[in-house]
């Protein structure tokens, strides 16, 4: 089955960039790619009124509770969300959620009627001592051994060492990477969910990156608040 390509502009804690709701946007959903937006939870209704394939940056599990600050999966779909980041590596590091609240994210999401893109990824410490493919394991076990449907999943790999500082896993890495987790999935009988890639995605490494066999679209940060980056990231894609 031919996977989709999915390409997400994960715009973080900024404004949405100039142009974003112009109505040839490169953010609006086109032929042959689905087209995500992140945008904080501020932005959301806005994004959702102009017709923008729109996904929150966070969800929590519970459906409401005392939890200043947070947001559920539920109020997220009740706003018009259809996607959501569960694991994004800053959330693990600067909001120390674990493996095991990342799954209960999973499974709320998809229960709720909403896509869970799953961030996982090895720091660079964890990679130099060869343990990234454990990593990925660890990360995704709680997801694979529960009951959770993965048609409505999708798999983010994003080196943690890659992230918002210009560096970018090579070409060889990535594909080695997305083939260990093609290879956990299938072990599970879901070989067709997309694994897209995220680290320092920009126009100047799209392609190398886009063409590679098991990588089925990019999680895209700081590229994604340029219009005219993440137009030339999209025209990347292989046709």
């Amino acid at each position: 089955m031919k996977r989709t390509p999915l390409i997400a502009a994960n715009w973080k804690m900024n404004a949405p960039p100039p142009g974003w709701d112009a109505e040839d946007s490169p953010y609006r959903n086109r032929d042959g790619v689905d087209i995500v937006v992140f945008p904080t939870f501020l932005d959301v209704h806005t994004c959702v009124e102009h017709f923008l394939v729109t996904g929150g940056q966070y969800g929590r599990a519970e459906e409401k509770g005392a939890m200043t600050g947070d947001v559920s999966m539920q109020l997220l779909a009740n706003h018009g969300c259809t996607y959501v980041l569960c694991g994004h590596s800053e959330r693990r590091i600067h909001h120390a959620e674990h493996d095991g609240m990342i799954a209960a994210q999973v499974q709320a999401a998809i229960q709720t009627g909403l896509h869970p893109i799953l961030c996982i990824g090895e720091t660079a410490d964890e990679r130099e001592m060869g343990q990234a493919t454990d990593v990925i394991q660890k990360q995704l076990s709680a997801i694979l051994q529960s009951s959770i449907n993965l048609s409505s999943l999708t798999i983010a790999y994003e080196p943690v060492w890659a992230i918002g500082n210009g560096q970018t896993a090579q070409p060889q890495d990535i594909q080695e990477m997305h083939t260990a987790i093609r290879a956990l999935l299938s072990e599970q009988g879901h070989e067709n969910v997309r694994i897209i890639y995220g680290g320092s995605v920009k126009p100047e490494n799209a392609s190398a990156i886009l063409s590679l066999p098991d990588v089925d679209g990019a999680l895209v940060g700081a590229s994604s608040l340029d219009p005219s980056a993440f137009r030339k990231i999209l025209d990347s894609l292989p046709i």
